[in-house]
């Protein structure tokens, strides 16, 4: 009898009920099969919680990703395990157009990423207990068979001419990124090394706190408070159903950040967005990141510096605005992937901008936060990340693959591009989870591939692309 530690992670702020009621399926099924399970039998939510935890011998690892969470208590209590570890993320329950219930594929891939940052490894199983594919990956997981780590073929096309590339580094180089407050915890992705990014691009990030942003914020007259939410108004006039309070609140922060801009002549900004704007300033700043997007500055949530050097590097090469964005749901048998965030997308990226929805975040339910699909037309996905390999001198590495943005409502509350993959979709997830790829992904309208091969070689960043 193979004894499985499973240990269950969630977030308050998700559907709990839903997460509880799969949490429980899991732990069934492998009773089922007569696993021995180890482990709390309640979901995990709090590092106090996290620290409770200490799991007796076990031969399988199973981090069940009931939600959303960081990636810290995985880290804390699986990275330093004999690995690999089976991490199993749920189907997005709900109907077309409601809130993303459980974002529990995302929390895998952000879990993939940290674990692989402590030297871990994961494999990885998607979809409900009560799914053929899954009771069988289970089966087989327990006598000892882990589901491969597998990826889409790799391969490989034409390169941009040295001097085109040449131009976009040069227009890199002197570009300024500004870095509000710390990453999130457990957000391994959005940690940087700006030396690095100086001595490879030549950019030059800029960091304030998260306490002089508020300073900043709380300074901002009333008077171009009002103007700011006039003409967000203007522009969006559904932005008038929101709470008033609340979305003049975004629009202070919206002026704020357009201020620190021009005063550091900023080209790209990384900001905080939480806890500390939902729970202190009480509003969500998505909508501000969308109105600074739509007039040319490149904005990046959860303080990621890396997604937008990755946005930087798509537009030194001919790319208009791009988006950030988590891949949060796959539908196999279609070879399609959800691709979405919460609702800071630019109204130029909406599939109809005359009807770029202004609306509440989906989970914290505050203003203000775009709730519309986005455009559709060939895609490029891109990241770059940083890379453990000590071999590696640059300390960095680059994924991109390709796909097809296609006509569909907004599935989930936000912004949602749906998308036909080029490689197979699943096999493409697969890549990404067990590669320990980040959960940020940035989506570009235009094919920049030929001038990301040969940046890539120019700068000795190693590129898989799929």
């Amino acid at each position: 009898m193979s004894t499985v530690a499973l240990v269950a992670l969630a977030r308050p702020t998700f559907d709990l009920a839903c997460a509880q009621a799969n949490f429980d399926s899991a732990r069934n099924l492998l009773l089922e099969f007569g696993a021995q399970v180890v482990g709390p039998e309640h979901l995990l939510m709090t590092p106090e919680e996290v620290a409770k935890v200490t799991l007796p011998a076990f031969d399988l690892p199973i981090l069940f990703m009931a939600s959303f969470s960081d990636a810290s208590p995985a880290v804390e209590l699986l990275g330093k395990v004999k690995g690999p570890v089976l991490a199993w993320s749920m189907r997005e329950p709900g109907e077309v157009g409601e809130r993303l219930k459980l974002n529990s594929m995302c929390g895998v891939n952000l879990a993939a990423h940290a674990l692989l940052n402590v030297g871990q490894h994961i494999r990885h199983i998607h979809g409900n207990a009560d799914e053929p594919h899954v009771r069988a990956a289970l089966q087989e997981a327990l006598a000892g068979r882990l589901p491969a780590a597998s990826t889409p073929e790799t391969i490989s096309g034409e390169l941009a001419p040295v001097e085109a590339v040449q131009k976009a580094l040069d227009w890199l180089k002197g570009k300024k990124v500004g870095a509000i407050g710390e990453a999130p915890n457990g957000f391994t992705p959005c940690i940087f090394d700006g030396p690095k990014l100086n001595s490879l691009f030549g950019l030059d990030v800029r960091q304030i706190t998260i306490d002089n942003a508020f300073e900043r914020i709380t300074s901002v007259k009333e008077s171009d408070i009002e103007f700011a939410y006039e003409s967000a108004v203007a522009a969006q006039p559904s932005l008038s159903g929101v709470n008033v309070e609340q979305a003049k609140k975004v629009s202070s922060v919206e002026v704020a950040l357009d201020d620190w801009r021009e005063e550091e002549s900023l080209d790209a900004i990384a900001i905080r967005c939480w806890p500390e704007f939902p729970t202190d300033l009480g509003a969500c700043v998505c909508s501000s990141l969308g109105r600074l997007s739509d007039r040319g500055t490149v904005t990046t949530c959860e303080r990621d510096v890396l997604g937008a050097v990755t946005m930087l590097v798509c537009e030194s090469l001919g790319s208009d605005e791009n988006y950030l964005v988590d891949i949060v749901d796959l539908d196999a048998d279609k070879g399609l992937v959800r691709l979405w965030h919460c609702g800071s997308a630019a109204t130029k990226l909406a599939a109809d901008p005359t009807h770029a929805t202004q609306y509440i975040h989906c989970n914290r339910q505050l203003g203000v936060a775009g709730n519309f699909p986005l455009k559709t037309g060939p895609v490029t996905l891109f990241r770059i990340d940083r890379d453990v390999d000590p071999s590696n001198s640059t300390g960095l590495r680059m994924v991109v693959s390709r796909g097809e943005s296609i006509p569909a409502p907004n599935h989930f509350q936000g912004n949602t591009a749906t998308v036909v993959t080029q490689p197979d979709a699943a096999t493409l997830v697969n890549g990404i989870v067990t590669g320990g790829y980040p959960h940020h992904l940035v989506i570009s309208w235009i094919d920049v591939r030929p001038g990301l091969r040969r940046m890539a070689s120019m700068l000795g960043i190693p590129l898989v692309e799929w």
